[in-house]
């Protein structure tokens, strides 16, 4: 072999200092994926989610559960909001409320098997966060006690019931139903690993035209301190978040609190501190959730406004309300994600927008613009499984070509 010149020595010797410079400014590992939320709600109520219909089999109501993680997973979400408490009854073998009839088709019959414990384990085999979503007040979406089952609380209490529009409601305004109702939640925290608790947007009901919820006797024994009822119902909710959000942290220090209220806080024509929206529900007056003073407080970890509206719709509109809650959660240690009505994507019944299937897209592109913004939950399961219009694989196809680490 011939002896190299001087100055192809001296090239080559670059070139190895230049590659092991490289080398060592490399990192070992690959580059971390992002982070941000990438969610989907899994709703049982009615069985609108899953199962797909009372009274299956164990071994069918896994296998559907399983799909629902797997599809999750496949479009690269990675979180689920796993409804495990829909009335005042149990996903779970709980020592204080009835096994949901959701399951077997009769409340308070065993299925068989543990679906929260199941879907904790299934979805954190995925890769999955799995959060566990309890709605706090509501009994059944019937007016008849005597339909639930005879050891329900609500039968052995009948003084914390509030018949409602058709249906039934634990009474917020009172100390003892608060106490049960977390309770109850809390008994799941004890026991499985669950990433978060998370509430829905059903605090007090959304209000029907012509109905009183009738809570008189309870604001007149404990509303004295309160210059209306509407702050002293406000209370309640504040009281019920912030315990609830204490509570979760002894017992499970991990373990997050994550609120998805009604997208609109306050119209500006009400407030001048709201959005600029013309709403028929606020949720500060209409289910007397201060959700603004919760996350500019940092009195949860994150929260999720159901921003359930297209770009351009007249009387809320998703490009007015994301920057209206990201300027809220500027500062905030409340991570700020926003809710996605993805059930809406192909349905004749909304506006034109909704038949575009990059609608939905268009909204995450939109909420790129604000860093409060981190990440985003779909509404609902069913509707990812089936994308009839195409819509979710828009979003998967434009915003999530990969993997993203799920906040913690």
């Amino acid at each position: 072999m011939g002896r190299l010149s001087r100055r192809a020595f001296a090239l080559a010797a670059l070139s190895t200092l230049t590659t092991a410079s490289e080398a060592a400014a490399t990192p070992r590992h690959p580059r971390r994926a992002a982070t941000e939320m990438r969610g989907v709600w899994l709703a049982t109520v009615g069985n609108r989610d899953w199962p797909s219909q009372p009274g299956l089999t164990a071994a069918q109501q896994r296998a559907e559960l399983i799909a629902h993680l797997d599809r999750a997973a496949a479009d690269r979400l990675n979180t689920v909001m796993f409804q495990v408490r829909p009335t005042a009854d149990a996903l779970w073998p709980s020592p204080y409320e009835p096994w949901s009839q959701y399951l077997t088709g009769t409340q308070g019959r065993n299925p068989g098997w543990d679906p929260l414990g199941t879907a904790v384990t299934e979805a954190h085999r995925r890769g999955l966060q799995l959060h566990a979503w309890f709605n706090p007040y509501r009994i059944a979406l019937h007016s008849d006690p005597t339909k639930l089952v005879a050891s329900h609380p609500a039968r052995r209490h009948p003084d914390w019931v509030v018949p409602y529009a058709g249906k039934l409601y634990y009474n917020p305004g009172l100390p003892a139903v608060r106490a049960f109702v977390q309770k109850a939640i809390l008994d799941a925290v004890h026991k499985y690993p669950v990433d978060a608790v998370h509430f829905d947007d059903y605090f007090y009901p959304y209000p029907v035209p012509g109905q009183t919820f009738d809570d008189d006797a309870a604001y007149d024994r404990y509303g004295g301190d309160f210059v209306s009822r509407a702050d002293w119902r406000r209370n309640n909710i504040d009281k019920l978040v912030l315990e609830t959000a204490a509570a979760i942290k002894r017992i499970r220090p991990t373990t997050r609190f994550g609120i998805s209220p009604f997208g609109v806080w306050r119209n500006d024509s009400t407030d001048p501190l709201g959005s600029d929206t013309s709403a028929g529900v606020q949720s500060y007056d209409d289910n007397f959730a201060d959700t603004r003073k919760w996350l500019r407080e940092g009195w949860l970890d994150y929260l999720v406004p159901q921003l359930y509206w297209n770009i351009g719709f007249a009387a809320a509109d998703y490009a007015k309300l994301v920057p209206w809650w990201a300027e809220q959660a500027r500062g905030s240690r409340t991570k700020l994600y926003l809710g996605e009505a993805l059930y809406k994507a192909g349905d004749p019944a909304q506006p034109a927008a909704w038949q575009d299937p990059a609608e939905l897209s268009r909204h995450l592109t939109l909420a790129r613009r604000y860093q409060q913004a981190r990440g985003h939950v779909f509404f609902a399961a069913r509707e990812i499984a089936a994308d009839k219009t195409g819509a979710m694989a828009r979003v998967v196809a434009d915003h999530y070509q990969k993997p993203a680490i799920p906040p913690r």
